[in-house]
């Protein structure tokens, strides 16, 4: 429990000099009084809030499921949604039946234009190989919705699994090969069967692997921008009939698509006409069940566990079933439980802090840009304009989506996840042909998180985030905004990182920059690219600074305008030490608790692999040794381990 100043000194390990570790003196105590569930692959202040946000939605579902719902009402579709995830004696009964259907549809394919419409009517349930289709703006047309085909088709996290041969690669695809031989047995196979099936399936996923964009690649909006007429899609990848595919999803008639990875779905067209159809055929049924496996019988869901749970993320015990059921449900129809939860959970006071935090953020983001010395006028011109233009989403939207005509059994949990999917689908479907909503939300109220859409040039923190320990209306200022606060610089400066500087004030994907700025700018990203690639986690296996540039330079940017920020603040009403605690020092102190988190070796190498947030302890000290606010609060000197030669510190926004 908090101190009244929103800090618990008892949570600090004192034996820690914050001139070494800051991470580790700010939250060492919190760290050793709390081990990781085992249930957990990861554990530390975020999780425990959303764990507790969890408990709170278990309540608002308790509530619903008591209550008498009419047919079709919020109350029915939550409730009869949770019911039937809940009935595992149901479930068990089912086993694989609930997919009979479509692995029948998959079955009676008898050439590669059946397996293609096939894929097609999977698109909208969510199970979707070899590739997805997505659903954004326009990025050079901010105004319009466009359809986007992207790479995919893998059971790994990513293609380097598949690829390279270090010791966690070998170890992870090892024991995925034994997983896809597992479940294809539980399909049905004999043994002889599923080990040969297994291993034209890896043939398979390592040949889609082999031709995937690199994930650094991805994250540059300008290497996935690729739009083209169905004409010109048809002639990249001439083996899928792109006409009727589209109308097979859904789609009204389409002029042009964005194709994120060409020679992707180049050589998609090229395996699906060498790769026999009968492997095609097991790969497809094999990621349909694979997809579904968690709401299956408890056969498939111990099997899925064990790998992507144990293996993957050394968690050694799978979650209670109705923390799992809940999650499905508020993944799916989240807005209907949103609703509810900001009207139990989320005073109006909250509010008025969070847009009181923001004008000081803003405030000081336009000093900064105002005052640096390596950016010309021209583009401090455009930066500003930028910022001015950046809106803010607070708590939970203006208008809530609807659900009406959502049909939900008490009795199919499977088919509830289908009829879900599908016809959030069709909501996206619709959106093809109409302008842009530049209101709409992509995250629920009762999610703890926060995020930048570089689209529609917004900020927006739902009202889960903005509770202790990251919020709270009782604080001290100063701790405050070392957490929430920075979270708020994080997310406006993610509009002027590597990625998000390439988008105008009108979120299309525009260069606004001089030559000679750009290249200041990308000189200077470098040196905080360099330091983490310098960090190290289990197994000697280091962070991806190039990967995790964007998150990097957020942090950064983030915490020195939320320093910035609370100085302003401050000013207005000034405090003085706490607990011998000085402002600078305890704005620090609160920075640190956001990342607060014990961690498994097997996430925090399947972390710094495809994450591109590097693990919570560099997104502390990283920031910290970077920042001569930090070396002057704490007294921070030459041969410290937090200590940086001032020539060699990152310095961008």
């Amino acid at each position: 429990m908090a101190t009244k100043w929103g800090f618990e000194v008892r949570d600090m390990d004192l034996a820690v000099r914050p001139q070494d570790d800051l991470y580790h003196y700010a939250n060492g105590g919190w760290m050793k009084k709390n081990p990781i569930p085992e249930n957990e692959s990861w554990w530390g202040t975020f999780t425990k809030l959303r764990f507790d946000v969890e408990k709170q939605l278990r309540a608002i579902m308790s509530d619903l499921l008591s209550s008498r719902a009419t047919s079709g009402s919020p109350e029915q579709i939550v409730g009869d949604f949770f019911r039937s995830g809940m009935d595992m004696e149901r479930r068990n009964t089912l086993g694989l039946t609930p997919l009979d259907e479509y692995r029948k549809k998959i079955e009676s394919v008898s050439s590669t234009d059946d397996l293609a419409l096939v894929i097609a009517t999977l698109v909208p349930l969510g199970a979707e190989v070899p590739f997805h289709i997505g659903f954004d703006q326009d990025d050079k047309n901010s105004e319009q919705y466009v359809l986007r085909v992207v790479q995919g088709g893998l059971g790994l996290p990513d293609r380097d699994y598949y690829l390279n041969d270090d010791a966690e690669s070998v170890r992870v695809r090892t024991a995925y090969r034994e997983y896809v031989e597992k479940l294809y047995r539980m399909m049905g196979r004999s043994q002889k069967e599923a080990s040969l099936q297994a291993d034209e399936h890896l043939v398979l996923e390592t040949a889609l692997a082999r031709v995937s964009m690199k994930k650094e690649d991805r994250r540059d909006a300008e290497k996935i921008y690729h739009k083209m007429t169905l004409p010109a899609l048809q002639k990249l990848c001439s083996v899928i009939e792109w006409k009727l595919f589209f109308k097979r999803i859904g789609a009204p008639a389409l002029k042009t698509v964005i194709v994120d990875q060409p020679d992707f779905m180049k050589a998609v067209g090229e395996l699906l006409a060498s790769t026999p159809l009968a492997t095609w055929k097991n790969y497809t049924e094999w990621h349909l069940v694979n997809d579904f496996a968690p709401a299956l019988s408890s056969r498939f869901i111990n099997l899925t566990f064990s790998f992507y749970g144990k293996v993957l993320t050394g968690a050694p015990k799978i979650r209670p079933l109705w923390r799992r059921v809940l999650g499905m449900v508020n993944g799916q129809v989240g807005e209907l439980l949103g609703k509810v939860y900001v009207q139990k959970h989320f005073p109006p006071e909250a509010k008025r802090k969070m847009q009181q935090m923001i004008a000081d953020l803003n405030e000081a983001f336009e000093a900064r840009i105002k005052n640096l010395a390596w950016m010309t006028p021209a583009t401090k011109k455009k930066a500003l304009v930028k910022l001015r233009a950046l809106n803010q989403k607070i708590g939970y939207p203006d208008t809530w989506k609807s659900y009406a005509g959502l049909k939900i059994s008490s009795r199919e949990y499977v088919g509830n996840i289908m009829r879900a999917s599908a016809y959030e689908h069709r909501r996206q479907m619709r959106k093809l042909s109409k302008k842009v909503d530049r209101s709409e939300w992509f995250m629920y109220p009762q999610t703890v998180n926060a995020y930048f859409s570089p689209n529609l040039n917004d900020i927006v923190f739902p009202a889960a985030i903005l509770q202790p320990p990251f919020f709270s209306v009782d604080a001290d200022d100063a701790v405050n905004y070392g957490t929430i606060g920075a979270v708020i610089g994080h997310e406006m400066t993610h509009g002027f990182d590597d990625s998000g500087a390439k988008f105008d004030a009108k979120g299309n994907l525009k260069s606004w920059w001089t030559p000679k700025d750009k290249k200041e700018f990308e000189k200077r990203a470098e040196v905080l690219r360099k330091q983490f690639d310098a960090y190290e986690v289990a197994d000697g296996i280091k962070v991806n600074g190039k990967l995790t540039l964007g998150e990097n330079i957020a942090d950064l940017g983030g915490a020195a305008i939320a320093l910035d920020a609370y100085r302003l603040r401050a000013l207005k009403n000034a405090q003085e030490s706490i607990d011998g605690f000085s402002p600078t020092q305890r704005f620090f102190l609160g920075f640190a608790v956001f990342e607060c988190s014990n961690v498994r070796p097997e996430f925090e190498k399947k972390q710094v692999r495809t994450d591109p947030h590097s693990p919570g302890i560099f997104r502390i000290n990283g920031p910290a040794s970077n920042l001569t606010d930090f070396y002057e609060a704490f007294g921070v000197k030459k041969g410290d381990k937090l200590y940086r030669k001032p020539k060699d510190r990152a310095k961008i926004w």
